[in-house]
């Protein structure tokens, strides 16, 4: 119990914001009216499955997000990537555990909280009702408590079913568990290396000292891509 309280609290924690300057006021020239601001583009009707490639400095991850049964957090998901406020984000953590069939834990990515490119947080979606679950390959809203997950996500390198919602727990956050909404189809050696990466044994604070990769790992381009005949 312990040790999967210890889980619970390393996914719990995510990187403070970042820091980033404002301008003080706006200059037009004289007599000039400002443009409004063009409105984002509509959200993408999606199928059940959708495929997605993030491309990254390390190889290619294609992921199948189940919008069928989880289609809050995939449709937030693509959000971003209809927006490519994905592109150039980083991987900066990977958790390591040793216990288990190895490679065990999870490499973690996202915005960090980016004040200018986070989106709304989004309702939770527990495993009790997707029917999904935290195996091998499968990527995973971060959080801080259930309803606060924006645009930060882990993919994990072994089944960490511990973290799958378990209702009949008297612990709320045991109870909510983290929100899976999809898995990895191809790319899990590049998931593999992402996790194996230097570390940093000084970055990071509370339970995530020691897990910051350290160079992070960029991700160049995420991208819808067709979903293959035989996976529809």
């Amino acid at each position: 119990m312990i040790r999967r309280f210890a889980l619970i609290l390393a996914l719990l924690a995510t990187s403070a914001a970042q820091a980033a300057d404002k301008p003080k006021y706006s200059s037009y020239p004289k007599g000039a009216k400002p443009r409004a601001a063009i409105p984002p583009p509509a959200p993408q009707p999606l199928p059940d499955l959708v495929h997605v490639a993030m491309v990254t400095e390390l190889g290619t991850i294609e992921l199948e997000l189940d919008h069928k049964r989880a289609p809050v957090t995939t449709a937030n998901f693509m959000r971003y990537v209809q927006l490519k406020r994905f592109d150039g984000i980083v991987f900066y953590r990977a958790m390591h555990i040793a216990w288990g069939q190895q490679p065990n834990g999870l490499v973690q990515a996202g915005l960090q909280n980016h004040p200018q490119k986070i989106l709304k947080p989004i309702a939770h979606e527990p495993t009790s009702l997707t029917g999904l679950s935290h195996t091998r390959g499968t990527i995973s809203m971060a959080r801080y408590a259930p309803g606060t997950a924006t645009a930060d996500f882990s993919i994990m390198l072994g089944d960490m079913t511990g973290l799958d919602a378990n209702p009949k727990s008297d612990n709320p956050e045991f109870q909510a568990g983290f929100a899976a909404f999809g898995k990895v189809v191809s790319g899990m050696d590049v998931v593999e290396r992402i996790w194996g990466a230097p570390r940093s044994a000084s970055k990071g604070e509370g339970v995530m000292k020691g897990q910051m990769l350290d160079p992070v790992v960029k991700v160049l381009t995420v991208r819808r891509v067709e979903v293959p005949a035989a996976a529809q």
